[in-house]
């Protein structure tokens, strides 16, 4: 079995966190993949390998520097967030598909590297009105946060086209069975040979 590489995209509170933790609950094939980051553990419940392989901003720019990234980003000065290759390689040697939540313009740069063994998916609120109502009855976010993410939002929306497949979250279960199904379909078949 070739390994395959399912990745979920969306503007923060459209859901697509949820849907992965779904899909990783129902599908025994599916391993996620873990994120290096350089900002420090969040409490003591976050674990290094486990939520994130955290690491110093120095040595992310080294493994930057030896290419051992698929996709990073930097996503504010010195905070540092990407998709090691190792880890990619580390559930393909498991024999299972690797699934992914990360941003837009990651997840593009991860279809991009990967081309037919990837499926790249957009999760889209059905309105940003919705999205705005979601992140303000989430209420972990501030006045102006939640201004700067739907306005962040619009413009992640924008690349909406360049993705293999959108699922439009409006009703969570509906979601559910979309995504379900879509990677029950991608990972039954043969990717082209490049």
């Amino acid at each position: 079995m070739q390994g395959k590489i399912i990745i979920f995209s969306a503007p923060s509170g459209a859901g697509k966190t949820t849907i992965v933790k779904h899909l990783l609950s129902t599908n025994p094939q599916l391993s996620f993949s873990i994120s290096a980051c350089t900002r420090d553990k969040r409490g003591r419940s976050e674990e290094n390998g486990k939520d994130y392989y955290f690491i110093t901003p120095e040595e992310f720019k080294k493994r930057i520097g030896a290419d051992e990234f698929v996709e990073w980003e930097e996503v504010y000065e010195g905070a540092f967030y990407g998709t090691l290759k190792s880890e990619i390689e580390r559930i393909w040697k498991q024999g299972k598909h690797v699934i992914l939540d990360v941003d837009v313009k990651g997840g593009l740069s991860i279809k991009n590297f990967y081309k037919d063994r990837a499926l790249a998916v957009f999760v889209k609120p059905p309105s940003i009105e919705e999205l705005a109502n979601r992140l303000t009855a989430r209420n972990t976010d501030s006045t102006s946060s939640i201004s700067s993410r739907v306005f962040k939002a619009k413009f992640e929306m924008s690349f909406e086209d360049q993705f293999d497949k959108v699922i439009v979250n409006d009703d969570l279960n509906k979601a559910f069975a979309e995504a379900e199904n879509l990677v029950s379909q991608f990972l039954n078949t043969e990717p082209a040979i490049v």
